[in-house]
C-alpha cells in the first residue's frame, strides 16, 4: 500500500495535473488485501493523507512478527517485560477509563538465550500469551504450573525456554527481596538496591572477591567467574548458568541466614 502511494505521488509536477492508473486483470479476481489496498488509495486523495494510508497499512499487515530476534524499535528499547505491562496499562486506561495500578518493574538483563522459539511455539498470539503470563508469575508454583502446561501442549521444553523459565523463577526471588535491577556489564553483575549488615558483608568479601559495594545507590557489584577461576573447559564456560549463579548469589547474601 505504501508503494501504491509513493508511486501515485511521483505523478504531475509543478502547475502540471497527473493522473495514476492502477490496473489488474479482470478475469483474475482481487484478494480480500488487494482490494483493501485499491479502496484505501481511492479514498485517500487530499493532500497529507500519508498518514491515513499508513495506518491503513499497518491494519491491513500488520505490526509486525513482535516476539522474533529481528524485531526492533519500542521493544528492543524497553524490554519485553516492561513492553507487555506498558501496552496492558494502556489497553486498562482505554477500557476501564482510568490508569492501572502501577506494579514494580524488575529489570533482569543478562547475556542468555532466554524466549520461545518459533519453532516450539509456531502461533504469535499463543507465544505472546506465555510470556505475559510469565511477566505476571509472582510465585514458583505459578512458573511450575506453566512449564508444566507447556510440555502437556508442545512437548519437551528446549533449552531456550528452560533459560525463561530460570528467569522467571529469579524475577520471582528478586520480587520477594525486593531487587529491582539485576544488569550484567562487561565482566561484572550489578544487582540493586541491596543493601547488607557488616556481617553480611564480609560474607560478601569471602563468597566473591573482588565484589564491591556502592552505597550512594544501594548495588553490588559481582565479579563473573572467570574460566581460570572455575576451572572449567571453554565449552563448560560457555554453558555456564548465569541465571542460576545470580540466584544462588541473592540468597547466600539477603536470603540466607
Amino acid at each position: 500500500l505504501s508503494q501504491l502511494h509513493q508511486l501515485r505521488g511521483r505523478v504531475g509536477r509543478s502547475r502540471e495535473r497527473g493522473y495514476a492508473y492502477f490496473l489488474y486483470q479482470p478475469e483474475r479476481p482481487l484478494s480480500q488485501t488487494a482490494h483493501d489496498r485499491l479502496a484505501t488509495i481511492a479514498a485517500h486523495t487530499d493532500l497529507g493523507a500519508g498518514m491515513a494510508v499508513a495506518m491503513k497499512d499497518l491494519e491491513i499487515r500488520g505490526a509486525g512478527n513482535l516476539l522474533g530476534g529481528e524485531q526492533s524499535g519500542h521493544i528492543a528499547e524497553v524490554g519485553f517485560d516492561l513492553y507487555v505491562r506498558l501496552v496492558g496499562e494502556a489497553i486498562a486506561e482505554v477500557r476501564d477509563g482510568a490508569t492501572a495500578e502501577s506494579e514494580t518493574i524488575i529489570r533482569v538483563e543478562l547475556p542468555v538465550e532466554a524466549h520461545i522459539p518459533h519453532r516450539y511455539v509456531p502461533q504469535e498470539r499463543l507465544r505472546l500469551e506465555a510470556y505475559q503470563r510469565l511477566a505476571d508469575a509472582r510465585s514458583e508454583t505459578a512458573v511450575s504450573e506453566i512449564s508444566q502446561e507447556l510440555k502437556d501442549r508442545y512437548g519437551a521444553l528446549p533449552q531456550e525456554v528452560e533459560r525463561l523459565l530460570d528467569v522467571a523463577r529469579l524475577r520471582v526471588l528478586l520480587h520477594s527481596v525486593g531487587i529491582t535491577d539485576v544488569i550484567a556489564a562487561g565482566t561484572t553483575v550489578k544487582i540493586s538496591p541491596m543493601e547488607l549488615p557488616e556481617s553480611k558483608q564480609l560474607r560478601l568479601t569471602r563468597l566473591y572477591p573482588g565484589s564491591r559495594i556502592q552505597p550512594t545507590t544501594r548495588t553490588i557489584v559481582l565479579p563473573l567467574p572467570q574460566q581460570q577461576k572455575l576451572g572449567l573447559s571453554t565449552k563448560d564456560v560457555e554453558e555456564f548458568d548465569l541465571v542460576g549463579w545470580v540466584a544462588q548469589a541473592v540468597n547466600s547474601l539477603i536470603v540466607a541466614s
